[in-house]
């Protein structure tokens, strides 16, 4: 199987170096000129993942028009950008292995969905699970969810070409769930960041954790996705990962909010994407479209508005006291 990565970020570079581990020729597309020359000449990503040396087989280039006889592609584009870069790649059969985590802003659509529309031909996966980058990249074990929407028969074609001795998948055909556990935990993890900007205790990010965790288990209900799903790696793992290290782009967001940053500035500083700022509003129309209660979204989409930290967090801890609740729409 002929495989390529879309997408030169630090997770797309890192899945490519995943893939290229046991000397398999890996084709990797960035969007950047510099991205391309500086893998090709010097076997390096200094603007994404600067600490990895890469391996030899990995090539990248700059031209769509290379990656489109390829059988299978992992889509590592910024959610935002994914309808756009796969618009130009065709419409011949291939995997689209959807490993980008978010909501399309513009339509409301999970990613699997629009790739659906725009690649009607291609069968579409989605990989997600607890993942820093320079982590997968070293080569240290790694476990993920690969929700395949062509089934046992597309499991038994990329398994074997994705799993590596240090990174595995386990498999799954609920495709909501396991974007719906990468798309919220993002927006969570900017509000357990906020937590730890604010200096309120590791009892409160427990807290916001397990209740931020209920959020998810409720808008996924709603959605059609199992509880069982974002109860593994794609959900309640890569929640746990992203709401506790300054590793995660959208906890370091968080934390700098916290801190008192202002949201424009921060957001306009920053090198590589927090998708959860993009997720917010959208997942936050989603919920109340549903009439899920999601308490935490809402107040992190307040804190992405600019209003004061302190101020929403006094409003969350403010609300009326009642039973715990995880489904069934209570907050």
């Amino acid at each position: 199987m002929r495989i390529g990565v879309l997408g030169g970020g630090a997770w797309g570079t890192a899945l490519a170096q995943m893939l290229a581990s046991e000397g398999r020729e890996v084709l990797l597309w960035a969007f950047e000129p510099a991205v391309v020359e500086a893998i090709n000449r010097d076997h390096r990503n200094p603007d994404y993942l600067p600490a990895a040396a890469l391996s030899p087989t990995i090539r990248a280039t700059g031209d769509l028009l290379e990656m489109a006889s390829l059988d299978s592609l992992l889509v590592v584009t910024p959610a935002q950008h994914m309808g756009r870069v796969l618009g130009a790649m065709g419409k011949h059969p291939r995997d689209l292995v959807l490993c980008s985590k978010g909501i399309d802003a513009e339509t409301g659509n999970l990613l699997h969905h629009l790739a659906a529309s725009i690649a009607p031909a291609s069968e579409v996966a989605v990989l997600s699970g607890p993942t820093f980058a320079h982590e997968v990249a070293a080569g240290l074990p790694t476990a993920v969810t690969l929700a395949c929407g062509g089934g046992e028969a597309q499991w038994q074609r990329l398994a074997p070409a994705i799993a590596r001795p240090a990174f595995r998948p386990y498999f799954s055909d609920d495709l909501a769930g396991a974007e719906i556990g990468g798309a919220v935990k993002n927006v969570l993890a900017i509000a357990c960041g906020v937590v730890e900007g604010l200096a309120l205790g590791q009892n409160a990010r427990a807290a916001l954790i397990a209740r931020g965790y209920a959020e998810m288990l409720r808008f996924g209900e709603a959605l059609g996705a199992r509880a069982e799903t974002l109860s593994g790696l794609c959900g309640l793992g890569d929640l746990v990962l992203t709401c506790s290290s300054t590793a995660s782009r959208n906890f370091s967001l968080g934390k700098a909010l916290g801190e008192g940053g202002d949201p424009m500035a921060l957001m306009a500083d920053r090198r590589t994407v927090a998708e959860g700022a993009f997720t917010a509003p959208v997942l936050a129309r989603m919920a109340a479209e549903r009439r899920v209660a999601m308490p935490i979204v809402e107040a992190t989409l307040r804190l992405l508005g600019g209003d004061p930290a302190g101020e929403v967090v006094a409003a969350l801890l403010a609300r009326p006291l009642r039973a715990e609740s995880v489904l069934g729409g209570g907050p």
